[in-house]
């Protein structure tokens, strides 16, 4: 299937979908507290996403049984909400979620901790978001895509975390998965050069540890195999001309002028 250039409408509907998805975002992170159960989580993620007249994305999609993916610790992505899993101070959370407005899709994830957490943990959040802002830098028509993996994996790895090799960004638009394939390491090819109108999830994956990960016999929690702990942030993207439009940036985080900070010191060179 080939990379998709999506229409005016499309882009207008895609814009909507990741403003909703960035609502929802921000609304239940600050939810979170000890004693919450993941499952707890999933309930008001998927509540707040049809109070928007949304479809959650993940419901059933593949079989995956709820509609957040909440991914405690050493959790990398996937984790299946349950009512046994239970929340605790110094924990971090990991939930990535997406809403499907009017045929189209959104994608998104965000780490949280939980009270107070270490510093290591608060760095290694922290830098996961960075390192999908210096990916951002080179998501502009013209750029090929592999610009943005190495970016990304180059800047992780420069503090001596393990960026996971077996999961990797997407494109999306009326399919939650589309291509192309978005590494966050990396390159010995290219990639695709980027044109208007394509968008994309893009979504390190970060571990304080190694890099190796491994599956769950659920066949979907996806958990690092030294039990370090693992970091995941992600945005859904439209590359312009002129560098990407970010669709789902929180309202906190359009406040705190994250990505204008990011993309006017490259602008300069």
């Amino acid at each position: 299937m080939p990379v998709t250039i999506k229409s005016p409408r499309e882009i207008e509907l895609m814009r909507q979908a990741g403003k909703i998805l960035a609502k929802v975002h921000e609304a239940l992170g600050k939810e979170l507290k000890p004693g919450m159960s993941t499952l707890d989580i999933d309930r008001l993620g998927e509540d707040m996403i049809r109070s928007f007249g949304c479809e959650p994305s993940f419901k059933n999609y593949q079989g995956y049984p709820a509609s957040i993916c909440v991914s405690v610790n050493e959790e990398v992505v996937h984790g299946i909400p349950s009512k046994d899993r239970i929340l605790a101070e110094g924990d971090i959370v990991s939930l990535d979620a997406g809403v499907i407005y009017r045929g189209y899709h959104s994608d998104a994830a965000r780490t949280h901790g939980i009270g107070e957490i270490s510093d290591e943990a608060r760095l290694l959040i922290e830098r996961t978001r960075q390192s999908f802002f210096v990916g951002m830098q080179y998501a502009a028509a013209g750029h090929h895509l592999h610009e943005i993996s190495k970016a990304i994996g180059d800047y992780a790895e420069s503090f001596g975390y393990g960026v996971v090799r077996d999961l990797c960004g997407h494109g999306i638009g009326s399919h939650l998965h589309e291509e192309p394939e978005i590494p966050n390491f990396r390159q010995f090819r290219r990639g695709i050069k980027l044109r208007p109108g394509m968008t994309l999830a893009v979504e390190p994956m970060i571990n304080l540890g190694a890099a190796d990960v491994v599956w769950m016999d659920d066949d979907w929690t996806v958990v690092t195999e030294d039990m370090s702990l693992s970091a995941h942030y992600e945005n859904t993207i439209l590359i312009t001309e002129g560098g990407p439009e970010i669709l789902t940036l929180t309202d906190a985080e359009i406040a705190e002028g994250i990505w204008q900070k990011q993309g006017s010191e490259e602008r300069k060179h």
